[in-house]
């Protein structure tokens, strides 16, 4: 009997959605895909003093800029808190969980006891029911914790679709809490409640949920639930080798829209952050889908490379379509109150200069110079604006007015102004970019006129020679 491949992105709306966790969520998405199955995505949101609205949305946004469709969710796990107790209530009348009513206090001395013993700190199943045992009397007052009843003996194995065999024996595991004193369920036994209503066949997740699996085996077990296959994906180091943070730039996954990553670049890394196939480097999503498998993803940690998602970005951008870029530009533009309109066309100054760039706030820069009048600095028009080059571009100033501008024409026009004035290319296209542009360096002269077009050329030429 086949099965349907089900997976799930379940991340904790207590921060923004970082790279790491795109990273997890590409995976499990292109996973599903890849198998002709579903991609859920949950926010798991009962740590209520952590969880917020604006993370929770920064979440959905971040999977949008993305492209990660989820093809069932969002679902929140503190809109199904009805389900747990119903759960809870099933286990503890199932004997697999009962009521504990030690006291922190207790649980504190107990824990002392152990450290000064040299033991691992750990419950010592004092109310839990066992034939012959007395348990100790309910204290008055006190509302209880109910703690599953962990297996004493054996092992909880799996075998890691991207570690290996794992095996944790049941002797190093304690009864963990499923149910605070006030009634909420823990972590530990919502994920697991989760993923057997949702069916989730194939968990991939980071290697910091390691140790969790086996407490989330036993619990699955104990429902008579089937054991979904585990994948977990070592982390991810900066630039530096250390540990991704804050400080490396992984703040949010949003943060990279706003400096100027396309969406499918970031994807694209991400695919080859830990994974690969052969020595392919750039592919696209449909690619990535029809190769992703679990089995080559490398069970050492992977490296961020700044230079390298650069490197892809500026690849992406140069095969981006002109008016997408175009769109970019007026956006961004924008942000700094500058209104980019119709004229000079965006898409073609995009066109100008996508070549140029490895990211589209450098585009936007290159683009605000067509918009905004610039003013070259006194050094600069003092090295290129000699009185050779001034009496040249008056010259070109006049042949411009009445001159058709297409580059064809325009690259004829300088030609023509060059030989009446006896100077070379460099000798009045670097000084005509610094009148046009404010600085010396450009595309090709003939384009950039072309994009600026004749009003705006003949009016800067005119401020700049008057």
């Amino acid at each position: 009997m086949t099965v349907t491949v089900r997976t799930r992105f379940a991340p904790s709306p207590t921060g923004f959605l970082h790279i790491g966790g795109a990273r997890t969520a590409l995976f499990s998405w292109a996973y599903a895909r890849r198998h002709g199955g579903q991609f859920i995505l949950r926010i798991e949101d009962t740590d209520v003093a952590r969880s917020t609205p604006e993370a929770v949305q920064a979440i959905v946004d971040g999977m949008q800029w993305l492209g990660l469709a989820h093809d069932e969710g969002p679902f929140y796990q503190m809109q199904r808190m009805d389900r747990y107790r119903e759960v809870i209530q099933q286990m503890l009348a199932a004997g697999t969980a009962y009521h504990c009513y030690t006291s922190k206090e207790e649980l504190d001395a107990l824990r002392a006891e152990q450290e000064a013993a040299k033991e691992k700190p750990r419950y010592d199943g004092r109310w839990r029911p066992a034939p012959g045992k007395t348990l100790p009397v309910v204290p008055e007052g006190v509302a209880p914790v109910v703690r599953f009843r962990n297996p004493t003996d054996g092992v909880v194995a799996w075998d890691d679709q991207v570690k290996g065999r794992i095996e944790i024996a049941n002797a190093e595991l304690d009864d963990f809490i499923i149910a605070r004193a006030d009634g909420t369920p823990t972590y530990n036994f919502c994920v697991v409640v989760d993923d057997r209503d949702m069916g989730i066949t194939h968990v991939i997740r980071g290697d910091d949920h390691v140790n969790n699996t086996p407490r989330q085996i036993n619990l699955l077990e104990a429902l008579g639930a089937p054991v979904p296959v585990y994948g977990h994906l070592s982390m991810i180091l900066g630039d530096d080798g250390q540990k991704l943070s804050k400080r490396h730039g992984a703040v949010s996954v949003m943060q990279y829209d706003d400096e100027g990553y396309l969406p499918e670049a970031v994807l694209n890394y991400l695919g080859r952050l830990g994974w690969s196939h052969g020595d392919e480097e750039v592919f696209s999503m449909a690619q990535f889908v029809e190769w992703f498998d679990l089995d080559h993803i490398t069970s050492s940690a992977a490296q961020f490379n700044t230079e390298k998602l650069n490197w892809l970005n500026a690849h992406y951008i140069k095969l981006a379509d002109d008016a997408r870029l175009g769109n970019a530009i007026v956006e961004r533009l924008a942000r700094g109150g500058v209104t980019a309109t119709a004229s000079p066309d965006p898409a073609a100054i995009a066109a100008l200069y996508k070549d140029r760039v490895q990211n589209l706030n450098e585009l936007a820069d290159c683009a605000h110079a067509f918009y905004v009048a610039p003013q070259a600095s006194a050094e600069m028009l003092a090295q290129h604006l000699t009185e050779p080059a001034k009496a040249a571009l008056a010259d070109l100033s006049r042949r411009l007015a009445s001159a058709d501008f297409l580059p064809e024409v325009l690259a004829k026009t300088l030609k023509e102004s060059l030989a009446a004035t006896g100077l070379k290319m460099p000798q009045v296209a670097i000084p005509l970019r610094v009148v046009l542009l404010g600085q010396p360096q450009s595309p090709a002269i003939d384009r950039v006129l072309a994009v600026l077009g004749r009003d705006e050329v003949l009016r800067r030429l005119e401020r700049m020679l008057a």
